[in-house]
């Protein structure tokens, strides 16, 4: 597994007639750490879901390893390539148990292994809408960290630590600084952005680095 660039050109996202992303320009180096700041509403979720094909985008250019997600098949492998921390589930009809989860991050031996590590093995059969912030989050990495072992290069994560104590707060941090991938972290938690190569922030939907 090699680390690849991810690159923002220019990206613009909309809710409706109101601008959320609004032209950010940012180049991520392979295998650099780069942690995201900034209010909530300034627009992090947003960007990072519209890379994933997750949000449209209005205007820009999304690429990894230099390459363009420019069509459904082409956001599958990106997908692949992408691993995903969300801060929360999306609606669904039907809960997933966490099993199921760890199962779908393309290696499930590796995403079990994870969760063993991280003190939530025990919760494969609990419907992810029975964990608290905390299980839920360590889940979520664990599958992340399944996605990393099947072969995907960059790792997005959405306020990884928000739900955890310091001591989780600290656990993972580190699992997520020994990571040979390049990764984008949304955080307010020092310890993570600590451990992160470069900082950047946004506010009212623009970028700037600190």
């Amino acid at each position: 597994m090699t680390a690849t660039t991810v690159s923002f050109a220019s990206v613009t996202c909309r809710f409706g007639r109101r601008t959320v992303v609004d032209e950010v320009d940012l180049t991520v180096a392979a295998g650099e750490h780069l942690a995201l700041t900034g209010a909530n509403g300034s627009g992090k979720t947003t960007l990072l879901r519209a890379a994933l094909g997750l949000h449209p985008i209005a205007s820009g250019v999304v690429a990894v390893g230099g390459v363009p997600a420019d069509g459904p098949g082409a956001l599958a492998r990106r997908r692949r390539e992408v691993a995903w921390m969300p801060q929360r589930l999306a609606p669904g009809r039907f809960p997933l148990l966490a099993g199921e989860l760890l199962d779908s991050g393309g290696d499930p031996v590796a995403a079990r292994d994870a969760a063993g590590r991280l003190d939530v093995g025990s919760l494969r059969d609990r419907p992810l809408d029975t964990l608290s912030g905390g299980q839920l989050q360590r889940v979520f990495l664990a599958r992340a960290l399944g996605a990393v072992a099947a072969g995907a290069r960059v790792l997005f994560a959405d306020e990884p630590t928000a739900a955890l104590d310091f001591a989780g707060q600290e656990q993972v941090a580190a699992l997520l600084a020994a990571l040979p991938v390049t990764m984008v972290v949304i955080s307010h938690d020092r310890t993570t952005t600590r451990a992160c190569d470069r900082v950047a922030e946004m506010a009212a939907g623009r970028l700037r680095l600190v």
